[in-house]
């Protein structure tokens, strides 16, 4: 999410939805801060996570959730927006016979939700909700090792997120390519920048080439 699927948009709407006149950058910050200090060292299902989080914005900011609105951002999440370029080039790194992961800090009903909306075939992913750990902790890298015996040496990690991504990544010694959608700097080693997919496939085969 936010590599593929429009998170943060998706968010910001959701909570803007729930408390219209409040200013929706101020909602998204807030929660983006709260979110990971309610993952970190806990195996609770995504939804919860994003129920507890966004109780926290409200506390935060002196609101009230609306009744029944609880688990808002899980419910509408299954229709947040996927990015335009993402199911072509996914489609053509397929095609170049590169097999496709997703690791994600979510539950596996929302991201089949998503990959559905994506329509793209998936080789594998590893959910935080299956495996009781989010990123950035490594519970995620080791469990797909585990799982599939990828050799490292042509494995790439692709994702938006230097926080959850791209940093543990550079701890593991991982390649990895950081999708810039914001146009951000930083000076956490990676093995390339691009501002979305667009150029992913030729990218990962100048990195592993065949």
């Amino acid at each position: 999410y936010g590599t593929l699927v429009d998170w943060p948009g998706g968010v910001r709407a959701t909570l803007e939805r729930l408390w219209p006149g409040v200013d929706g950058a101020a909602l998204l910050e807030a929660y983006m801060r709260i979110e990971p200090t309610v993952q970190e060292g806990r195996g609770i299902p995504y939804r919860d996570v994003m129920a507890e989080a966004m109780a926290g914005v409200a506390a935060e900011l002196g609101l009230d959730v609306p009744e029944g609105e609880s688990h808002a951002l899980a419910d509408a999440l299954p229709g947040w927006t996927v990015f335009p370029e993402v199911p072509g080039a996914l489609t053509e790194l397929r095609e170049r016979g590169w097999k496709l992961a997703i690791l994600s800090n979510t539950d596996a009903d929302l991201l089949d939700a998503s990959i559905a909306a994506i329509g793209v075939e998936i080789d594998e992913h590893v959910v935080a909700g299956d495996i009781g750990s989010y990123k950035p902790a490594f519970g995620h890298w080791e469990a797909f090792f585990r799982r599939t015996g990828a050799d490292r040496t042509r494995h790439v990690h692709v994702a938006a997120s230097l926080f959850h991504d791209i940093e543990p990544c550079a701890k593991l010694g991982l390649p990895a390519v950081w999708i810039d959608r914001l146009g951000e700097t930083s000076m956490v080693p990676r093995s390339a920048t691009l501002q979305d997919l667009s150029d992913l496939p030729d990218t990962l085969d100048r990195l592993v080439p065949v």
